[in-house]
C-alpha cells in the first residue's frame, strides 16, 4: 500500500483528483491535505469521505514544522501538489499571501520530500501542478509550448512561476524526482463562484449583473476539470521524471463569446425568453496586468501519453450548467459561507476519522 499526499484536495481541481485516485487505486491510501481557506470545501468530497483508503488532514503547507512531521509520520511515496492561492484579482490586492502559500509552501513540501526520499528515490514522485499564466500573454497567433519562456504579468502568475523554478531546481540540485504540468483555465462542477463561469451561472440564476472586464475580447483556452483530473492521473503515473506537460482543452474562446453562449444556454435551461440573460451583461473597468490571450499546445501529452479532452467546450459547459442547477444547495452553502461549517460538524465533531 502506497501513501500518496494530495495537497489542496478540498479545492476545485483537487477534489476531482482526490475522488479519482480514491476510487481508482485501491493500493493507495490517499491523504488529502487542505488548509480549508475560503476555497477549500469538504462538501465537494462527501461521496468518498467514508472510503477506507481516504484520509483528510487539516493543515497549512506554510507551516514548515507541521509539514516535516507529516512526511516523517506517513513516509509519502508520492505528492500531487495542487494547494495554491489562485485568484488573480486577490493576488493584486494581497500579493504576500501568494508568496507565502505558492512559493514558501511549495519549498516546504520540497524540503520534506527531499529529506524523506534522500538516497532512496525509487518510485517516488513530486508532481507540481501549475498554470499557463506563467508564460505571460500571447498575441493573436501562436501557442504556449513546454519550452515557451516564462513571462508572468500578475503577482499570482509570478508566484506560480517561482514555484515551478524551485521544483526544477530541486530536481537538478538534489535529484528530486519530479514532473510539472501547466494547464489552461479549468471549469466544471464544484468551482468556487468567484471565477468567471460559476460566478456568471450564479448571477444569471439570481438576475444579477454580469460584469465583463474591458471589451470582453480576452481569449482563454478552456479545460473541463474532469479531463484535467484524468491528465493529472496520466502524468503522475506515466510521465517522465524531469519533464513538463502542457494540458489544454484544444479550444479558445473570447470571454464575451463564452458569456453569450452561457447566457443562451441558461435561458434555455431556465425556460426564459432568448436574450433575457444577455441583457445582464455590463462592461467594467479592466483589471491591471490583464493578459490578452492564453492558448496551450497540448500535443506533447497527447503524443507521449495519449491524453486528449473527452468533451468539447459546448458539451462541458452544458454539463457544468446542469450540475449547478441540480446542486443549488451546494451553491447556496458556498455563497452564504455555510460550507465552512462542514469541517466542524462532520470532522471536528468526531463523526469521521481525521488525522
Amino acid at each position: 500500500m502506497k501513501n500518496i499526499l494530495i495537497t489542496g484536495g478540498a479545492g476545485f481541481i483537487g477534489s476531482h483528483v482526490v475522488r479519482r485516485f480514491v476510487k481508482k487505486y485501491n493500493n493507495y491510501t490517499i491523504y488529502n491535505l487542505d488548509a480549508l481557506t475560503y476555497a477549500g470545501n469538504l462538501e465537494n468530497l462527501r461521496d468518498i469521505e467514508q472510503e477506507p483508503n481516504y484520509r483528510f488532514i487539516k493543515g497549512d503547507i506554510v507551516d514548515q514544522g507541521f509539514i516535516d512531521n507529516l512526511f516523517s509520520e506517513h513516509r509519502f511515496d508520492g505528492v500531487v501538489h495542487l494547494a495554491a492561492e489562485s485568484h488573480v484579482d486577490r493576488s493584486i490586492t494581497d500579493p504576500l499571501a501568494f508568496v507565502k502559500t505558492n512559493i514558501l509552501g511549495t519549498v516546504n513540501l520540497l524540503n520534506a520530500a527531499k529529506k524523506i526520499w534522500a538516497g532512496k528515490e525509487d518510485g517516488q514522485r513530486f508532481y507540481h501542478v501549475s498554470t499557463d499564466e506563467v508564460y505571460g500573454s500571447l498575441g493573436p497567433n501562436g501557442l504556449f509550448t513546454e519550452t515557451t519562456a516564462y513571462d508572468p504579468n500578475s503577482p499570482y502568475s509570478a508566484s506560480k512561476a517561482s514555484s515551478d523554478h524551485f521544483v526544477r531546481a530541486y530536481g537538478e540540485t538534489y535529484g528530486l524526482p519530479y514532473v510539472i504540468s501547466n494547464c489552461s483555465n479549468n471549469y466544471g462542477p464544484n468551482h468556487f463562484p468567484e471565477k468567471l463561469i460559476p460566478l456568471f451561472i450564479n448571477n444569471v440564476i439570481h438576475n444579477k449583473s454580469l460584469p465583463v472586464y474591458g471589451d470582453g475580447k480576452y481569449t482563454r483556452d478552456w479545460l473541463y476539470v474532469e479531463d484535467h483530473a484524468a491528465a493529472i492521473d496520466l502524468v503522475f503515473h506515466k510521465g517522465k521524471n524531469g519533464e513538463t506537460y502542457n494540458i489544454g482543452g484544444f479550444n479558445e474562446w473570447q470571454n464575451i463569446d463564452l458569456i453569450k453562449l452561457l447566457c443562451r444556454l441558461m435561458d434555455q435551461k431556465l425556460d426564459r425568453p432568448e436574450g433575457t440573460s444577455e441583457k445582464l451583461i455590463s462592461y467594467v473597468k479592466d483589471r491591471p496586468g490583464h493578459d490578452l490571450r492564453y492558448a496551450i499546445d497540448a500535443s506533447k501529452i497527447n503524443r507521449e501519453l495519449g491524453w486528449k479532452p473527452s468533451v468539447t467546450f459546448e458539451e462541458g459547459l452544458a454539463k457544468t450548467i446542469d450540475w449547478y442547477l441540480d446542486n443549488q444547495e451546494w451553491l447556496n452553502h458556498v455563497t452564504s459561507g455555510a460550507y465552512q461549517e462542514y469541517y466542524e460538524n462532520q470532522y471536528k465533531g468526531g463523526s469521521l476519522s481525521v488525522l
